[in-house]
């Protein structure tokens, strides 16, 4: 009978699947198995999510938070799973008692991808361009850019959105990259957009490994497949968002980008229509002998600071906490 080393945790999206199985072959890398070995040893479980079966409202309206991971940390908690896989940006900032991360995946290209048919900026947009998204973030963003912009909801996984947007119901959509390369479909992208433009969700492009608090044998599987650097990056990111987010009613963005010890970070607040925007930008050069367990708190220290002065200046502006 086949040993299971670890059984991993995914939604059932094609993304998620990617992910995953991303995990899955970094893992069975580190551990020496073949592809049919992993595939035995290193099982995927898929769940369906409650953020999965919303498709007629945003996801603030249903609770927002956790919608995409509660039911993959339930089963992590039960002991279904041993590892559970998440977009990152989906993952709430305070973590269920009893589960930890353990640590997440090389970043993936951070930047929004614009899809637009043939045009390639936002500026190009025809006048009045109707513009299918589902995040308080991005149609923040874009009404900041193109305050001519008509926004409907659109969601969906990858290809539901693509689909829709061929079937001419909007002018363009945004997608994070990140998941377009993952999943091999980047040429589906008219156009890239700065990061000086449009500032990601924080934690855009990062996946991250869950587990349940002193199951030593599933992180130290996964500690060889961990990216510190990302680690890094995300704890300033999660560090703002934790101070800014009273509800995920609030349109945030956030950068963080670390070049050998230099570290800077740009972190946005807007006002849901666009109409404002409160911007904070960071460099710091960290200790280069501190091992990462120093590194942590001193980002998160820069990441609250940054939340802070804008909570100090925009006050309840940018505290949506009721609809």
């Amino acid at each position: 009978m086949t040993q299971v080393l670890l059984t991993i945790g995914s939604r059932g999206s094609p993304l998620a699947l990617a992910q995953s199985k991303i995990t899955r072959q970094l893992l069975a890398a580190k551990l020496n198995l073949s592809e049919a070995q992993a595939e035995q040893q290193l099982p995927i479980r898929t769940f369906t999510t409650s953020g999965d079966t919303l498709q007629d409202r945003c996801l603030v309206d249903a609770g927002g938070k956790g919608l995409f991971t509660k039911e993959l940390e339930l089963a992590l908690a039960t002991g279904e799973i041993d590892l559970a896989v998440h977009s990152m940006k989906d993952v709430p900032t305070q973590l269920p008692d009893g589960l930890r991360l353990a640590g997440m995946l090389p970043r993936e290209d951070p930047r929004e991808a614009l899809i637009a048919g043939s045009v390639a900026n936002i500026s190009d947009l025809p006048k009045n361009p109707i513009i299918g998204t589902a995040s308080v973030r991005r149609q923040a963003q874009i009404l900041h850019l193109r305050p001519d912009a008509k926004i409907v909801l659109l969601r969906g996984n990858v290809g539901t959105r693509l689909r829709r947007l061929a079937e001419g119901k909007f002018d363009a959509t945004f997608l994070a990259l990140a998941g377009l390369n993952r999943l091999g479909q980047s040429d589906a992208a008219s156009g890239i957009i700065e990061t000086s433009q449009m500032l990601p969700s924080p934690a855009q492009g990062a996946v991250g490994l869950q587990i349940r608090d002193g199951d030593d044998k599933t992180f130290d599987m996964t500690q060889g497949i961990c990216c510190q650097q990302t680690q890094i990056e995300l704890t300033i990111e999660r560090a703002f968002l934790t101070v800014l987010d009273g509800s995920c009613r609030t349109p945030i963005a956030a950068l963080a980008q670390l070049s050998g010890f230099e570290l800077s970070f740009t972190g946005e607040v807007y006002l849901p229509d666009g109409s404002q925007k409160w911007q904070r930008k960071i460099k710091q050069t960290l200790p280069k002998t501190a091992p990462l367990a120093a590194l942590l708190p001193i980002a998160a220290s820069l990441g609250e600071t940054a939340g802070r002065s804008i909570t100090d200046e925009a006050g309840d502006l940018v505290r949506f906490d009721k609809p």
